[in-house]
């Protein structure tokens, strides 16, 4: 195992090149907890993605969470829930993945779900070209079966996860050391990289 410490920008680039090499649509997932802020990097390599003619587009898991009525049926504060019950897996391949992928319409739509209003977003549907790219941003993405073409993983150790996550959200890291040993994340990722200092990354191949 070989680990090679790099600079956010150079991450940036890495990512970039694995979907860069790959010809027609692209479903590229960047999982990570929210101290590494997916979102982020997703948003920083779509960026690059379409300077080299790739349209792209960034889809927040945020925003395909299960209805309130469906994913808190335990509570607010369940963390087998969050894991297991929160994402909408469903609604992610009927809208995103499945139309991005090989024979599917190119027809996404980047948002299904507003959590904090708890209805649906008044979204529109966007035409993906026979080259474009999806990225979808968020947590505990990989080891569901969903149908990705790359995937990243960002990982952090359970300790640096404990010191960085805000303290309302500290009930979720049980979640997480489930995530690890139960989906192995790990195995699913095409890339893996150390994220514990998240300025810092290191790739580890």
């Amino acid at each position: 195992m070989q680990v090679t410490p790099v600079t956010p920008e150079l991450l940036v680039a890495e990512i970039t090149e694995l979907v860069a090499a790959r010809s027609g649509r692209v479903r590229l997932a960047v999982d990570g907890p929210p101290p590494t802020n997916p979102r982020a990097l997703a948003d920083a390599v779509a960026v690059e993605l379409r300077a080299r003619g790739r349209a792209t587009i960034v889809v927040d898991a945020a925003d395909y969470l299960r209805p309130a009525s469906l994913r808190l049926e335990l509570g607010r504060t369940d963390p087998d829930m969050f894991l297991d019950g929160w994402l909408d897996v469903g609604g992610l391949r009927r809208e995103v993945l499945d139309p991005a992928g090989p024979g599917g319409s190119g027809r996404v739509l980047p948002r299904l779900w507003d959590a904090a209003a708890d209805r649906a977003h008044r979204d529109t549907y966007v035409a993906l070209p026979a080259d474009g790219v999806v990225v979808l941003a968020g947590a505990l993405l990989l080891g569901r079966g969903l149908p990705l073409d790359v995937a990243v993983h960002l990982r952090m150790a359970e300790k640096a996860l404990a010191r960085r996550l805000p303290d309302e959200q500290r009930w979720t890291l049980p979640a997480y050391t489930r995530y690890t040993a139960e989906n192995t994340p790990e195995k699913d990722a095409n890339l893996v990289v150390l994220a514990d200092h998240p300025d810092r990354p290191a790739i580890r191949k």
